[in-house]
Formats: structure tokens, C-alpha cells, sequence
């Protein structure tokens, strides 16, 4: 899986600098460079905020007392750097997110199944967020030869969230299996936390309400992202209205859900915003210009991420080290 993660992301690397030189590197530049550090500033101010959204969505979830609200925006941050920066599939962001939140005091078993179930609230979100998309692509250009397959892909997204939950619900091994994973290179004794995993999740998913609004809060989140993906058209100059951009980030997103296991969807985000934001009548080049611009954001934001939470790594295993041998977390 390591050697496929690497290989993916080398072809989008390949993929993403084919499409500049397309379409033309210089206009591509011309465009980043005319945001300046104010304009890239607005968007890392946007995305801290989205941060704290995404993270107030996580506790909607969690019992009240469980997990601290500073913890969990944290170690979401933590899950989206990763996903963002390093070469790894979502899954990756989402064990590391876990690690963040164990070590904020929150039980391990419970920390896991909570990371498990805002992913699935997010996910099912996700679709609501990518059906808004599928609607407005048929308002502005019914007859567009994308309709087809974005419709397939939204539907085999909805049957991918129905059948994660199923597996949740039902498939009590698979994800202990999981569990014991993702436990197993940080925690002493792993398999002794599975029973308490799968009872927290259950837990979880013991109320509708808190889980309602969790998917409700990150549907928001989602539009939240479409907003900044607006700001970004906007700083470049686009003449597009605002429910154009959400849609073009709507799709793009069920590009990505489909190419889950490229690293930080690299070349697919940008194929994505190059096809769909001429559907929409924005040329190749400024829609690039978008979607390296939000690259640019989402590392200017993530390595430092990153740094702290290494440096935390260092720490806790520096203490580990002077203390008696036994279950950490």
C-alpha cells in the first residue's frame, strides 16, 4: 500500500504538471502571483475558521465531557494536514487524527471510534454537498456530457456511505481489525482495546440526534469549503456567481471520492477544476490557478501542523522512555 501511495502520487505529480504546461505555465504563475500575501492570507484566515466548524461538527458527535472541544478541533487539524501534506490515502490523515486526540486525554478505544464515526458523518454529508453540485451542473448545462458520469459516481457514493455504515453497524470484525491497526504501533496491549472500540462506537451511534447534527454541522462545513474555494475565484478575478463555484467544487469532490487512494488527490484535483470550470465558463488556466492556490494553503497551513505534532511525538516518547514499561494513552 506504501509503494501504491507513492506511485499514485508521483502519476498526479506527472498529471498536475502536464495540465500547466498545457494550458500554460505562465498564465497559471501570473494568476497565483496577482493574489499576493493578502490574498493568501484571507484564505488561511478562512480555513483556520473552517477548522473550528469541523472540529465543533466532531464534538456534536461525541457524548458531552468526553472530549474537549480545543482536542478535537486539534487533532482534526492534525487528520487534514496529514491528508494534505503527506504521502499517504485519507486513512492515513484519520489514524494521526486519532493519535492527536488520544493524546489530548481522550480514552483510546473512545478516541478511535469517534474518529471512525465523524468520517462517516462527514462522508454522508459529502453526498448531501455533492447532490447541491449534480443539481446545479443540470440547472447550468443539462446537456453536458459530465452529467452521466457524476450522476454514477454520486450514486455509488451513496451506496459506498450506506455500506460503511453497514459494515460499522454489523461488521463488528472487520472493525476490530481496524482498531487493532491503528492501536498497534502506539499502544501497549492493542487487542485489549478492541471490546471497549466497538462498544464505544455503538455508543455512538446510540443517538440519532447527536449523529443528525453532526452530518448537519459538516454539511455546512462542506459549503463552508465551497465558500473558500469562492474567495479563491474571486482573488483571481473570475466572473463566476457563488452557486457555480460550490457546484464546481461539489464535483470535484466526487472526482476525489473516486480516486480516494491518490495522496491529497494530486493531478485529479486539478484535472477536476480544469474540466469543470469550463462547464462553467472559467478558463483552464484561472481554474488551475485555483486549485494551486489551495494547495499553497493547505501547506502553509499543514507542515506547521505537522511540526508541532511531531514535536509532541518527541516528547511523549523522550517521557515514555524515563518511565516504567506499560499501556500508553
Amino acid at each position: 500500500m506504501k509503494q501504491l501511495s507513492f506511485l499514485l502520487a508521483l502519476a498526479g505529480l506527472i498529471l498536475a504538471t502536464a495540465l500547466i504546461g498545457w494550458f500554460g505555465a505562465g498564465h497559471v504563475a501570473d494568476a497565483l502571483l496577482s493574489v499576493g500575501w493578502e490574498g493568501l492570507s484571507a484564505l488561511l484566515g478562512w480555513n483556520v475558521l473552517l477548522a473550528g466548524l469541523l472540529g465543533l461538527a466532531w464534538a456534536a458527535l461525541m457524548p458531552p465531557g468526553t472530549a474537549p472541544l480545543g482536542g478535537l478541533i486539534w487533532a482534526r487539524m492534525v487528520r487534514d494536514a496529514a491528508g494534505n501534506c503527506l504521502p499517504f490515502s485519507q486513512m492515513g490523515g484519520v489514524v494521526l487524527g486519532t493519535r492527536a486526540l488520544a493524546m489530548q486525554g481522550v480514552r483510546w478505544p473512545l478516541a478511535a471510534a469517534g474518529s471512525v464515526v465523524d468520517v462517516t458523518a462527514e462522508f454522508l454529508a459529502q453526498v448531501g454537498f455533492m447532490m447541491i453540485g449534480l443539481i446545479e451542473l443540470l440547472n447550468h448545462a443539462p446537456g453536458s456530457r459530465l452529467t452521466v458520469p457524476v450522476g454514477v459516481g454520486l450514486v455509488l457514493a451513496g451506496v459506498g456511505a450506506a455500506g460503511f455504515m453497514w459494515l460499522q453497524r454489523g461488521g463488528g470484525r472487520l472493525f476490530g481489525a481496524l482498531a487493532r491497526r491503528i492501536a498497534a504501533p502506539w499502544f501497549a496491549e492493542a487487542p485489549t482495546h478492541v471490546r471497549a472500540f466497538q462498544d464505544d462506537l455503538a455508543r455512538l451511534y446510540a443517538s440519532p440526534t447527536r449523529l443528525g447534527l453532526g452530518v448537519g454541522l459538516h454539511l455546512i462545513g462542506w459549503i463552508a469549503g465551497g465558500t473558500g474555494t469562492w474567495i479563491a475565484f474571486q482573488l483571481l478575478g473570475a466572473d463566476i456567481d457563488f452557486d457555480d463555484v460550490l457546484a464546481i467544487d461539489a464535483l470535484t469532490h466526487i472526482a476525489l471520492s473516486a480516486t480516494v487512494l491518490v495522496p491529497a488527490g494530486a493531478g485529479v484535483q486539478e484535472a477536476a477544476y480544469a474540466s469543470l470550470g469550463a462547464v462553467f465558463g472559467v478558463p483552464a488556466e484561472l481554474s488551475l490557478g485555483v486549485s494551486l492556490l489551495r494547495r499553497a494553503r493547505d501547506l502553509a497551513i499543514g507542515i506547521p501542523i505537522l511540526l508541532v505534532w511531531q514535536t509532541q511525538e518527541m516528547r511523549r516518547a523522550a517521557l515514555a522512555a524515563h518511565m516504567p514499561a506499560g499501556p500508553i494513552g
